[in-house]
């Protein structure tokens, strides 16, 4: 019996609908790039002291000497966070009025009783000068990035379900147009709680529609487009935009009008509506035969193709409905003793790596240097990374690739801790390395995971995996906050995890050039554990009745 790609082989794999349909979908891709990481800048800390009220009668020597100065990073600096008592100053002020002969040290501190003054030499504000996000409130800052990446771990668990109900065409335009509005409603937020609560349902409708777009090409686009589309179609076009977001930032500092200019292009994916068509495999599933016969006539006329008088037999529709039926649950993903080990292990790689990926691009205000700059190296980046990823996939094992890609991350990150101070420029471009194995290793893991798994648990396999992913992305802004103690905490537990990442990665078996396996029977065993069964059963196992193997697996 054939099945849906055979039954459409007619419509060739490179036409030019194909082509328009892969440009269209990674074009709608791009608002997430700069949208999904644009807190870098909306949530910075600007530079900051207690703000002293402007009607004490005091010489300019002594309000100069109102604030104490701390010993942070490595220099003398004014603190953030304190003051000397205002009403033992005017006391001493009138008593010493020079200012020189008096040593400060004996005087109490008091916090900051009326607000901060900050910094406006980069921004004119940001959600932190404009809700006073520091000292006793720093911790709210992280908290807007991690409630964003709550909201994304929502959307990924509802995407799925949203997808297969609505359609993969509504749910990619009603997210676009979540992320969206929302983005613009967020320019008005008259107090953080209210920004928080926004920005919770704007991470929702950035992954949805970033996971409706790739579910939708995966399913329109022929099978040796796919893993082109996945790698350097929607990941690419996800950096480009990520590439903009410094450039935008560069000329609009003031963070209300900054998300109201990122949430605009939104507008402009509109029409896409006319020319991305809905999935013809779930309309086959949905039993709406003629509305999905109907595209793909369309697809063959713009390819300039004939297709066949009849391109479903009654026999070909029922099979593909059959193989649609899922009678597996979550709970197989842990049934048995391989693929338990498997999913634990995989669960554990993704979510480090997306505490790292994030750490790292979140991190890039803290890094010496230019801020901007930072972060458009940053971006740039990932397009060369993602390309490295996608040869590596075509040529070299799995395993070894990524286990590499991960382990040489974490070294770098790791001994970052090692590089002179005076050498800040060095230091920015092996965060630099590290972003770019990172985000191959990233891009590698969506292919490696979906291998690993079986066709009956695959889509649910890597679904999880997903989650686990955004429950690192919700960690990761803790991970920056902590370089706000020590500049180079965050890299030294970021390598270290990373390493550990590689070393998990080594236990999995090796899936380039090995057939996809179809039930969990017939996947292969985790290395380096014992198996259950005896050798008798290897001639069972090539029949595919087992899940055991003897020869080192």
């Amino acid at each position: 019996m054939r099945d849906y790609d055979e039954i459409t082989a007619f419509l060739g794999e490179w036409g030019p609908y194909q082509k328009l349909i892969f440009f269209l979908l990674s074009l709608s891709i791009f608002p997430n790039g700069f949208c999904g990481l644009s807190i870098v800048f909306v949530g910075d800390v600007p530079e900051h002291r207690c703000l002293i009220p402007g009607n004490l009668n005091l010489s300019e020597a002594w309000l100069n000497r109102t604030i104490p100065l701390v010993q942070e990073r490595d220099k003398l600096q004014y603190s953030k966070c304190s003051r000397y008592r205002l009403d033992v100053i005017m006391n001493l002020s009138a008593t010493f009025p020079d200012s020189d002969s008096f040593n400060m040290s004996e005087v109490e501190q008091e916090p900051c009783l009326d607000g901060w003054e900050y910094s406006k030499e980069q921004y004119i504000s940001t959600i932190v000068s404009e809700w006073d996000l520091v000292c006793n409130n720093d911790w709210k800052g992280p908290l807007s990035m991690s409630v964003f990446f709550l909201g994304v771990l929502v959307g990924t668990f509802i995407t799925g379900q949203l997808s297969d109900r609505f359609g993969r065409k509504a749910v990619l335009f009603g997210t676009m147009a979540v992320q969206t509005g929302f983005t613009m409603i967020q320019v008005f937020s008259p107090k953080w709680e209210i920004f928080c609560l926004l920005n919770f349902f704007v991470g929702v409708g950035q992954i949805s529609n970033y996971v409706a777009a790739f579910v939708l090409g995966s399913e329109v686009l022929g099978k040796s487009v796919r893993v082109i589309y996945s790698t350097l179609g929607v990941c690419i076009s996800y950096a480009i935009g990520y590439m903009f977001l410094p450039l935008i930032a560069y000329f609009i500092r003031s963070w209300r009008m900054l998300l109201l200019t990122l949430s605009l292009p939104g507008l402009l994916y509109i029409p896409l509506w006319w020319f991305i068509p809905e999935s013809p495999r779930w309309l086959l599933l949905k039993g709406r035969i003629q509305e999905a016969e109907g595209i793909i006539r369309l697809i063959a006329k713009k390819n300039g193709v004939i297709p066949p008088a009849v391109i479903f037999t009654d026999l070909e529709l029922e099979d593909i409905k059959a193989k649609s039926v899922q009678s597996y649950t979550i709970i197989h993903l842990v049934k048995t003793y391989n693929i338990r080990a498997i999913t634990i292990i995989n669960l554990l790689v993704w979510m480090i790596l997306s505490i790292e990926y994030y750490g790292l691009s979140l991190n890039t205000p803290n890094l010496n240097g230019d801020a901007y700059l930072n972060c458009f190296f940053s971006a740039a980046i990932e397009v060369p990374a993602y390309t490295a990823a996608w040869l590596l996939l075509q040529r070299f094992s799995r395993r070894f690739s990524l286990s590499g890609a991960l382990f040489l991350g974490g070294l770098v990150l790791f001994f970052i801790q090692l590089v002179p101070s005076n050498l800040s420029i060095l230091t920015t471009m092996l965060v630099m390395v590290g972003k770019f194995v990172i985000t191959s290793a990233f891009s590698m893991v969506y292919v490696y995971t979906a291998e690993l798994y079986p066709t009956v648990v695959r889509n649910m396999g890597v679904g999880v995996s997903t989650m686990a992913s955004r429950t690192g992305s919700i960690i990761s802004p803790y991970f920056v906050y902590l370089g706000a103690y020590n500049e180079l905490l965050p890299f030294i537990l970021m390598g270290g995890l990373t390493i550990l990442s590689a070393i998990l990665v080594l236990f999995f078996p090796e899936t380039i050039n090995i057939p996809l396996p179809e039930t969990i029977d017939q996947m292969q065993n985790i290395k380096c554990f014992k198996s259950r069964t005896s050798c008798s059963n290897r001639d069972n196992f090539d029949k595919g009745e087992t899940t055991e193997k003897c020869d080192g697996y």
